[in-house]
């Protein structure tokens, strides 16, 4: 059974909590196919080649149907003509997005969260805020995790402690409300507020 870090605030090891029995049991195909809908929800979708149809000029035949001994052509903004239009081409109407219901968004965060805690990277802290907003603070909190990246869970993000970890590489704080199985995989380590994973456990995400 995977266990959650409980740190107190120096950062040191107290204590821990176990996940529920049922996070162990959960597919990873859960998580792969979450993964896979947020990459595609990403998608710009911007990329267009003009048809022969949106190409500018070709309103003349280039040439006779007959006599000239050249293949027969209709117009210069085919495709077979350079500066035509493309055949095929991409083109921005196209739907990226892939559906995924609610259930197997829970799963894959589960899924997820229960890995982090199988590799020692979750952890447990009564408090992430910082009421100076300096940097140097959200910093030396991260250095003492000492690890290569984490996300930080707060239940109540406020300006002064987003001010402070805003700046940091391979830092990112977010509220309870914005996480995901995708942003759990992604960081190297997860760390929580501890009323803000009760609230996860509970199932209130």
């Amino acid at each position: 059974m995977s266990k959650a870090i409980v740190l107190d605030k120096a950062l040191k090891q107290v204590s821990d909590i176990e996940l529920p029995n049922k996070y162990a049991e959960i597919k990873e195909h859960n998580l792969y196919l979450y993964v896979k809908s947020y990459l595609a929800s990403l998608r710009s979708n911007t990329a267009k080649a003009k048809n022969r149809g949106e190409v500018s000029g070709g309103g003349k035949k280039p040439w006779s149907q007959k006599g000239g001994g050249r293949a027969r052509a209709g117009s210069i903004t085919s495709p077979v003509f350079v500066g035509g239009g493309v055949a095929h081409g991409p083109q921005n109407n196209r739907n990226y997005n892939l559906k995924i219901n609610k259930k197997q968004k829970r799963l894959a965060l589960e899924y997820a969260l229960e890995q982090k805690a199988s590799l020692n990277k979750l952890y447990i802290v009564d408090s992430i805020n910082i009421e100076s907003g300096k940097t140097k603070e959200a910093h030396a909190m991260f250095k003492n995790l000492n690890e290569r990246s984490t996300l930080f869970v707060t239940k109540s993000n406020t300006d002064s402690t987003f001010l402070a970890f805003r700046n940091l590489k391979h830092c990112y704080l977010i509220d309870i409300d914005e996480i995901n199985a995708y942003l759990v995989a992604t960081f190297r380590s997860v760390v929580i507020e501890k009323e803000a994973f009760e609230e996860l456990i509970k199932g209130g995400k």
